[in-house]
């Protein structure tokens, strides 16, 4: 009886096991065309923004500057360990931190990918909020900021923030992948260089949120395999609607902060929240929060001190809740919330119909960048995902591997993204100039100037060449 009743229980574990995965699984097919298609549209932007341009425009909390903040954070990489490396990178740079931090919300929440695979799973209504709350989300931040945030704790993070304490995807954040060569937005995308940018961006981003999204799905699919909706139900107050819209923006970051997932990985658990009965504004307030987790709370710890990470929860916790309050009386009064009771989650596996239709397409697509990834040396790449936050090797890398689909060096120097690299890195100045190992002597004049390594050698043959030699003896 005992090895009948072990056995019975054996085989629900495993059927159980089996089920959430299969849940996870057919929650994958569904959103990957869509996730190949978001990426690449994030890659071809960010292939073509500047990332050493950032920096300087960012300087203030001025309107202005926070939507240049908001538009480059929009614009750049969805995942967050790395956002929150480069918010931490335009601080050291200048930037100002309410400046640093709004292109960090922004660049977690206000992505095309993260668009995209809102509308797919739960609803075009669910990406509106986005894109709304997300502005709202950082305005409010700023008030908080201009009202309680204290020169010296400022101060105090800035110093923290120089001493370079590695966090997370440090070697990622300081890779600037963009198009260097002059010209219009049109002829940098399309010209070799912009196919090589929009690849590396590519495979970058993917490497970037790839454990995320798979924690994600499993978790979610563990959830909606394994705990019944009367749970939920009754956790999130779903028998007394206004206790449930109150309640929702609340709870919704406390649950993100212990599920230790984030970037897009929080959306397919956001799906089963939704399903379970978590609010509208709840929803959102929850998948604004992956900035802050536990991990990333932790990161903040290293990156700005103690007093300045528990600010920061204190702050973005306030915003992100009120953000999710602001959506829920707006889309309500609109009546653009959607029947939580016609919510799905995937769980019909593979089947003949449009997905796999658009998978095999985006695949297709996905592969051919991947190629160029690997055949113009992204491997190398992907070794300094986790780097030193400090050094220019990064930047210089990605230089190095489009070296031979640029422009052919001028008399002046390289071009291209090698002489961008080239000119961020430049040799330590001595009262003379510049200097470092490619200089050369200006014509009539003492004084050196930067030069290419082409430049070097052919000034040591122009000086060979003009050099006395010695006679020949006469026969």
């Amino acid at each position: 009886m005992r090895s009948g009743y072990a056995r019975s229980q054996g085989v629900s574990r495993i059927h159980a096991i089996v089920h959430a995965l299969s849940i996870t699984a057919s929650m994958t097919w569904a959103i990957t065309w869509a996730l190949i298609l978001g990426f690449g549209l994030s890659a071809v932007i960010q292939a073509v923004v500047r990332k050493a341009t950032i920096a300087r425009l960012l300087g203030d909390d001025r309107p202005r500057t926070l939507a240049l903040a908001t538009g480059f954070g929009a614009a750049s990489s969805s995942c967050s360990y790395a956002a929150v490396a480069l918010g931490r990178s335009l601080f050291r740079k200048g930037a100002s931190f309410t400046a640093a931090m709004a292109f960090e919300i922004a660049s977690t929440n206000l992505v095309i990918e993260l668009g995209v695979i809102l509308a797919l799973l739960m609803g075009w209504q669910f990406t509106l909020a986005e894109f709304t709350g997300g502005p709202v989300m950082i305005v409010l931040l700023a008030v908080l900021f201009r009202l309680l945030l204290t020169d010296r704790l400022t101060s105090e993070a800035r110093v923290q923030a120089d001493r370079g304490i590695a966090g997370s995807m440090e070697g990622h954040a300081a890779m600037d992948m963009s198009v260097q060569r002059p010209g219009s937005f049109k002829s940098r995308l399309f010209s070799s260089d912009g196919y090589t940018a929009t690849a590396h961006v590519f495979v970058m981003e993917w490497a970037a949120i790839i454990r995320d999204l798979v924690i994600g799905l499993l978790i979610a699919g563990a959830i909606a395999a394994w705990v019944p909706d009367s749970f939920w139900q009754a956790f999130f107050f779903t028998g007394h609607p206004l206790a449930a819209k109150v309640w929702g923006p609340l709870v919704g970051p406390l649950v993100a902060i212990i599920s230790f997932v984030c970037s897009i990985g929080n959306v397919p658990l956001a799906v089963v929240l939704w399903k379970g009965g978590i609010s509208f504004g709840g929803v959102v307030a929850f998948i604004f929060a992956d900035l802050i987790i536990a991990p990333i709370l932790n990161i903040y710890r290293k990156y700005y001190g103690a007093r300045m990470a528990l600010f920061l929860l204190g702050t973005f916790y306030a915003a992100m809740a009120a953000a999710g309050y602001v959506v829920e009386v707006v889309f309500g009064g609109l009546g653009l919330i959607p029947n939580p009771a016609s919510a799905t989650i995937p769980d019909q596996g593979v089947s003949w119909d449009y997905t796999t239709w658009l998978n095999i397409v985006f695949l297709i697509l996905g592969a051919a960048l991947v190629t160029r990834f690997f055949r113009t040396g992204g491997l190398a790449m992907l070794r300094m995902m986790g780097g030193s936050p400090d050094g220019h090797d990064h930047m210089d890398a990605h230089a190095s591997h489009t070296e031979r689909y640029s422009e052919p060096a001028s008399e002046h120097g390289p071009s291209g993204p090698v002489r961008a690299a080239w000119e961020r890195n430049p040799g330590p100045a001595s009262e003379y100039g510049p200097s470092g190992p490619c200089e050369r002597p200006v014509r009539g004049s003492g004084e050196h100037r930067r030069g290419s390594l082409d430049d070097a050698s052919i000034a040591g043959k122009g000086a060979r060449k003009g050099r006395r030699q010695p006679r020949r003896k006469s026969e």
